[in-house]
């Protein structure tokens, strides 16, 4: 898969999203706000306020006069009037390289296209956006796209590079905000300890569950064997119909656990079929964006 194809294709729907916007002045009014109206904190001037030191903080914002009056560290946060933040991150490990279909995308290659379309429409809001975990400053602009794009290419090329299942645990400024784009199928309590990670940093979240069409109705019948795509080994069922309420009623469970997950952050979940449009999803997920950031700002 070429970056400059997927880079094509995430442009391409990016521009058609606003044609399914029936909310469009709403989303404006809210995403594409710029400078105006806008407190947070950030590389402004302007004194926000002192909050406590956390691991990952530099040593260079600690504020030394503040924290010799009591006996905990104090860093000096700034007024930021300019765009938010928005790190973005797409599981690109093996499981995600599933398609049931010939005609469909994988996982992987919707995941990396709903990541970039939404770079795209952000950037193009004046928003700052960067890759969660990649080692760049979020930038705004044509840019940010084109870097973020070239990221994702490279993470995915460079076969030596370890391709986890979930996102990386990694300093994000409060008031900040994460995309995170996977199937979500891992373990509920690891999950968990990703979302409390960060909003506990008081940084605000987005998850994307992306699934297969065979994963979400498990249409198959009869004897089948399966094999997992991260060395989990083959497992085969004589007759599959026989098993497919219960697998359904267990995909439901990890599906209400992530809503459950969520609910107490604040965060949003949004479901994606690969064999269904990616406007659908977007479009969710943009509106969303857009409500709590007014709720934030409020």
């Amino acid at each position: 898969m070429a970056a400059p194809s997927t880079l094509h294709r995430s442009l391409e729907l990016a521009g058609t999203l606003p044609a399914l916007m029936v909310a469009a002045d709403r989303v404006a009014a809210t995403v594409i706000q710029g400078v105006h109206g806008r407190r947070r904190v950030g590389q402004g001037d302007a004194f926000w306020q002192y909050r406590p030191y956390r691991d990952g903080d530099s040593a260079s914002q600690i504020d030394w006069r503040q924290s010799a009056r009591s006996r905990h560290l104090f860093v000096r946060e700034t007024e930021w009037e300019a765009a938010a933040s928005v790190w973005l991150w797409r599981d690109a490990s093996p499981s995600m390289q599933y398609a049931s279909l010939k005609n469909i995308d994988t996982k992987a290659v919707r995941g990396e296209l709903i990541t970039l379309a939404l770079s795209s429409l952000l950037a193009d809001a004046g928003e700052r956006v960067a890759v969660l975990g990649g080692g760049m400053r979020p930038t705004s602009g044509r840019v940010a796209v084109r870097r973020i794009a070239e990221t994702l290419y490279d993470e995915t090329r460079d076969e030596t590079r370890p391709r986890p299942s979930l996102p990386p645990m990694v300093p994000v400024p409060a008031h900040g905000t994460v995309v995170l784009v996977s199937d979500w199928l891992d373990p509920l309590d690891k999950i968990e300890a990703v979302i409390r990670y960060y909003a506990s940093a008081g940084v605000r979240g987005h998850i994307v569950q992306v699934l297969d069409p065979a994963e979400e109705d498990l249409p198959f019948d009869g004897h089948v064997k399966f094999e997992g795509l991260e060395a989990e080994g083959q497992h085969t069922i004589r007759r599959v119909e026989t098993v497919r309420m219960a697998y359904g009623a267990r995909l439901a469970a990890q599906k209400d656990g992530l809503q459950r997950l969520a609910r107490p952050a604040n965060w949003t979940v949004h479901q994606h079929r690969t064999d269904r449009p990616p406007q659908t999803v977007l479009l969710s997920l943009y509106l969303a964006m857009a409500d709590l950031r007014r709720l934030n700002a409020a």
